[in-house]
């Protein structure tokens, strides 16, 4: 036993000799050092927190690059997120000094290097988010460790302006807009130019990102501005087609926060912004919360990007063949919608009360207003046509669910996905639809038994919680988060969500133009889920029916 004692003692002495550890990194600010953690035998991970990959940046202009700094930097915490409402929407939070990245290195024996770099783009409605995500007792939401670790990728998590500062516009040159979508534009540079150092490969970026975040994701492969620095890109619930991707009328917005901050809406209005206190300012971009099917809350989310002839020289349907060389994954939670219809049927959460059929009716009359009775009509028809003579309560609160999930996420998804498909050169296209059923199912007010997969329910996932935190879950939801991580890291290996270091439970077919197929992600998938022309119906009626209805004449 003595004998076996020393053996380990010296086996512990080595590996902690050779514990693989970038040390000073050499970056074009200047150095930087993490720090460096034991994973398990022979296998260590260097974390960078709160590297600036930025200036300061002036309000409402294009971030500047970071001027650079004497000695070493310690990268040991996060930063401070932008300046933004907090949950309340009561007061702000954070900083306009915002503009830091976060970087995770797994090692093996050896000092990683040319590992495919997975860049993450927070969401949070283009209002609200940081790059480390939602803290519970010191365990970040976006925490890249688990990604890293499980599937042998470098992961950075950036910070950009959101609210007011990030995405307020006049429509002009005076205060053009999209400067959080400039901010991660500036970020994915950064690490274009600056990964290397970190063990990276720079010809090998994934971007990856969730609601505003993968619309955010699908700008960045749209825009001119990042041509030959992204090779792949993942949308999570929300791609740039989304109705809420692109503000049609920024003016009017930018004139109401200027009221509200005692500025002129006229040619004074921009310069008399700039000087306006940043917190006041912010406090003047937040969310109107109280939804109703007439004015769901959807259309209160007024802050996003902008066709500025810059950034996005036009709508983005018009610039996918920007992305013709990049594989594209991109899909939708079963019951995307469900957040947000909650908010303006509150009814459809209830277990004794009715949802009333005339609040559908109000919800599709929202969502197609500018066909009129005719268009909400057809909607409607379109989804009771199978309810027959007397539909059950969770049939009608199902459906509200479904019609808020198509409109907000589903079909701008699945046109974004075809719109790739069809324009693609050597990019490869990829759908799936997440049904895990939300956890609280059932259990609490907000989550019906009926429950299938919330908005934002993926994130846990993604990065790996079930692993990180493993009392919160059940071993089944190891399975999903192990099942999604290898996909998600496959693809940033090779392109292909099959093929790569992890096991994957079904082979997930292309997205073809012809054959719309996707994988249905589950714990419990096999190779029977992959399916093919999701919701078509739905998608074919939002597409092409609703479309080719004539429009209500507008001023």
């Amino acid at each position: 036993m003595e004998l076996l004692g020393i053996f380990v003692a010296v086996a512990v002495l080595l590996e902690a000799v050779s514990a693989a550890s970038l040390g000073v990194v050499y970056t074009e600010g200047g150095m930087v050092e993490g720090k460096n953690i034991r994973l398990g035998f022979r296998r260590h991970m260097d974390v960078f927190k709160g590297v600036p990959f930025a200036d300061i940046p002036g309000r409402f202009e294009k971030p500047k690059r970071h001027p650079g700094w004497d000695g070493v930097l310690k990268a040991n915490d996060y930063r401070e997120r932008c300046l933004q409402v907090n949950m309340l929407m009561s007061d702000t939070r954070g900083s306009e000094d915002c503009l830091y990245l976060n970087i995770w290195v797994p090692h093996g024996r050896d000092v990683s290097t040319n590992l495919p770099v997975m860049v993450w783009i927070y969401g949070g409605g283009f209002l609200a988010g940081g790059s480390m995500g939602a803290n519970f007792l010191s365990n970040f939401l976006y925490d890249g460790q688990e990604i890293a670790d499980r599937g042998n990728v470098i992961v950075v998590t950036l910070g950009y302006r959101v609210g007011t500062l990030g995405f307020l516009s006049t429509g002009e040159s005076d205060l053009p807009g999209n400067y959080g979508l400039w901010d991660q534009q500036a970020a994915i540079a950064w690490v274009h130019r600056n990964i290397r150092s970190f063990g990276g490969d720079p010809s090998n970026i994934t971007l990856f990102g969730e609601s505003a975040g993968g619309a955010s994701v699908n700008f960045q492969t749209l825009t001119p501005h990042n041509k030959g620095m992204i090779r792949r890109a993942i949308s999570q619930s929300g791609v740039a087609l989304c109705p809420w991707g692109i503000i049609k009328n920024p003016r009017r917005i930018a004139e109401e926060v200027a009221l509200k901050v005692n500025c002129p809406t006229d040619s004074r209005m921009a310069a008399c912004l700039k000087m306006t206190d940043p917190a006041l300012l912010t406090l003047a971009g937040k969310l109107h919360v109280q939804g109703s099917p007439d004015n769901p809350i959807l259309q209160n989310l007024v802050l996003s990007a902008v066709v500025d002839g810059d950034f996005l020289p036009e709508e983005p349907s018009k610039l996918f063949h920007n992305a013709a060389e990049i594989d594209y994954i991109a899909g939708v939670n079963d019951m995307d919608g469900h957040l947000f219809t909650g908010m303006d049927i509150p009814t459809i959460n209830s277990m004794v009360v009715d949802t009333p059929i005339e609040d559908l009716k109000r919800l599709l009359g929202a969502y197609t207003a500018d066909k009129g009775k005719a268009g909400m009509e057809e909607a409607f028809n379109t989804y009771s046509s199978d309810w027959g003579a007397k539909p059950d309560r969770e049939t009608i609160k199902k459906t509200a669910v479904a019609i808020g999930t198509d409109y907000i996420f589903l079909v701008p998804t699945q046109a974004a996905l075809y719109m790739h498909a069809n324009i693609a050169t050597t990019g490869r296209t990829y759908s799936y639809l997440l049904s895990e059923p939300n956890r609280l199912g059932g259990l609490t007010t907000p989550y019906p038994r009926w429950m299938g997969c919330d908005h934002a329910d993926d994130l846990q996932y993604v990065f790996g919680k079930p692993f990180a935190t493993p009392l919160g879950y059940w071993p089944r939801h190891r399975y999903l988060s192990r099942y999604i991580i290898a996909y998600w890291t496959n693809f940033a290996k090779t392109g292909n969500p099959n093929q790569g270091d992890s096991e994957v439970p079904a082979t997930w077919p292309e997205f073809k133009s012809d054959g719309h197929q996707y994988l249905e992600i589950h714990h419990n998938m096999d190779k029977s889920y992959v399916r093919q022309k999701m919701r078509m119906r739905y998608v074919h009626f939002w597409s092409s029916v609703l479309p080719s209805l004539p429009s209500l004449k507008t001023e």
